[in-house]
């Protein structure tokens, strides 16, 4: 083993669970939450400390300190591919796909923080910038709030942020969806208009509410039914009215779940979640796969972790500015990206991903060791 290789060896990694209420109850087509759990991985190899995280169930932090751990412990931590595989092997009879992609994905992206530490470089750099700043579309628009909230909180990203598209959630009342539809576009003018029913209908009703929403010119139509559900998807690419794009993929876990939507000529946009996807080096497969194929990519959620990526992803098109996620990593995060003119920009004079935890402040939100076996 080289000089290098044995001074970067992984010599600890730990992980932590927090729960951090949301601003307020909140619900979209299919779910009603009131907190997000997030939890922390670090990594440690060389003197440097790699960071990285996922939006997941505590449960995850035993499989993280236990197969994974061993996994990965005492590997190089320059080989990242190495790790992953080794990973990937390591849950084969737990199944790769869920709870365990997300303890994959979170160890991956505190592997990648690390490696460029330890060269001393932005993890941008090291990946490829093929864009130095990444359009954002500001998301949120929950199905519980008031149209005064929804108003409130969509011109916000369209002005404060100068986000070019904004997205809102239905789908839980589709009755009150077209009356929600018009507020939101009287509240964002020109800029364009993403919905996302999170799989609620089915395809004669999304193809319904396809045919209202084109009124208010809808550009995006996100989940109208089930992502498993790929000949369904397929049917509303294929009907949904022109200038209408069929998004889906936030629950790619496997490069094999991204191959299907694609192959089935499932969606006009692919999504992937770099907290879901096997972190970053998730995300570059699915990137590659995507151009491929000839189809756009867009980040899911975790603008703040998916940022060096994306500057990094041949076809992305740009990053989900969503409402809980900006809330947390700005207030957990150092670091955390700030949006200027519908767009977030990496720094790149800080080695890695540029985040650093702020330990103390989420002291309050840890979830306790005993919950985390």
């Amino acid at each position: 083993m080289s000089e290098r290789a044995s001074t970067a060896a992984v010599k600890g990694l730990h992980a932590s669970a927090y729960r951090i209420p949301t601003d307020g109850p909140e619900s979209d087509g299919t779910f009603n939450w009131d907190a997000t759990t997030l939890v922390v991985v670090h990594v440690d190899a060389g003197g440097r400390r790699g960071m990285g995280y996922t939006y997941a169930d505590a449960s995850i932090a035993s499989l993280i300190t236990g197969p994974l751990m061993r996994a990965v412990m005492d590997r190089d931590a320059f080989d990242i591919c190495g790790c992953w595989t080794a990973m990937q092997r390591a849950v084969r009879n737990l199944g790769r796909s869920g709870l365990a992609a997300c303890a994959i994905s979170a160890i991956d992206t505190a592997l990648w923080d690390l490696k460029a530490k330890l060269l001393d470089i932005a993890l941008a750099a090291l990946l490829g910038c093929r864009r130095s700043a990444v359009p954002i579309y500001g998301s949120g628009g929950f199905t519980n709030y008031s149209d005064d909230q929804l108003r409130m909180q969509l011109s916000n990203w369209a002005t404060r942020d100068g986000c070019k598209a904004v997205k809102m959630k239905i789908g839980s009342d589709p009755q009150r969806d077209p009356a929600r539809v018009k507020v939101a576009r009287a509240a964002i003018g020109d800029r364009e208009l993403f919905v996302d029913a999170n799989g609620a209908f089915s395809t004669s009703q999304a193809l319904r509410f396809a045919a209202f929403a084109h009124e208010s010119q809808v550009r995006w139509f996100e989940e109208p039914v089930s992502s498993d559900d790929t000949s369904g998807l397929h049917l509303m690419r294929e009907n949904a009215p022109a200038g209408m794009e069929i998004a889906a993929g936030e629950y790619i876990y496997t490069l094999d779940d991204a191959r299907r939507l694609l192959e089935g000529t499932a969606v006009d946009v692919l999504q992937a979640d770099v907290t879901r996807c096997g972190g970053i080096t998730g995300f570059l497969n699915v990137s590659a796969l995507c151009e491929a194929h000839h189809i756009d990519l867009s980040g899911h959620c975790a603008p703040a972790l998916h940022l060096h990526v994306a500057c990094a992803a041949p076809r992305l098109r740009h990053l989900e500015w969503f409402h809980d996620h900006v809330r947390i990593e700005h207030l957990l995060f150092e670091g955390a990206p700030i949006a200027r003119e519908g767009a977030i920009r990496p720094d790149l004079g800080r080695p890695g991903h540029g985040l650093e935890f702020k330990a103390r402040d989420a002291r309050e939100f840890a979830v306790p060791a005993t919950q985390l076996q």
